[in-house]
């Protein structure tokens, strides 16, 4: 399985952090290796001073395909989910500075927790609401009514790319209120108010 992941889709983070507005989606990956699950902890590695959280809606794919026309898109997902794009902000800039690729800043171990996968006809995909806890402070809030690029066009569009396989995970974009973490924080994501996922900073 793949982890492919969206940046810069709510125009209020691409704001916060100064960037340009894409006219398509832009695209990252990350590894496997980057995935955290059944709540496990992530531990701070000693290569960055400044790692931020990223709370993002999650989409499960559940059948192969490439070239897929963005009205049968709906039709690869089945379950979404929750789940934090940990990044290294320090990395990605000094990556960023040297026209360099920046995937050690976010595809390092541990960078991708992920909550269990529910299924999609319980929720208004178009106007769907979820947040993040930072030690029972909110941080982040989004409404996926807000995205620069809805769930089936960043299917379609990827799978352009990249031929879409069973079990491979898309992270659609983050909205505004990033911010970073400390040792001994507690992160918890929300989908319409329901508790999906925990991270114990360590």
């Amino acid at each position: 399985m793949k982890i492919i992941a969206i940046g810069r889709n709510y125009a209020a983070h691409i704001a916060e952090l100064n960037n340009e507005k894409p006219s398509q989606p832009v695209v990252f990956m990350k590894p496997d290796t980057a995935l955290l699950r059944n709540n496990a902890p992530f531990y701070y590695p000693d290569f960055s001073k400044d790692i931020h959280f990223e709370v993002e809606i999650l989409l499960k794919i559940n059948r192969e395909g490439k070239y897929i026309d963005p009205k049968f898109a709906h039709k690869y997902y089945e379950e979404i989910g929750i789940g934090i794009d940990f990044t290294a902000r320090d990395l990605q800039q000094q990556c960023k500075e040297k026209g360099l690729p920046w995937e050690i800043a976010k595809a390092f171990n541990g960078s991708a927790p992920i909550s269990d996968f529910v299924s999609k006809t319980d929720f208004d995909l178009a106007n769907l609401n979820f947040s993040l806890h930072q030690n029972g402070d909110m941080k982040q809030q989004g409404n996926t009514s807000l995205m620069l690029f809805p769930f089936d066009e960043i299917v379609a569009y990827v799978s352009r790319y990249f031929t879409l396989k069973k079990g491979d995970i898309i992270f659609t974009g983050t909205p505004a209120g990033v911010g970073p973490i400390a040792i001994g924080d507690k992160l918890e994501a929300f989908i319409e108010g329901t508790k999906m996922l925990e991270v114990e900073i360590k």
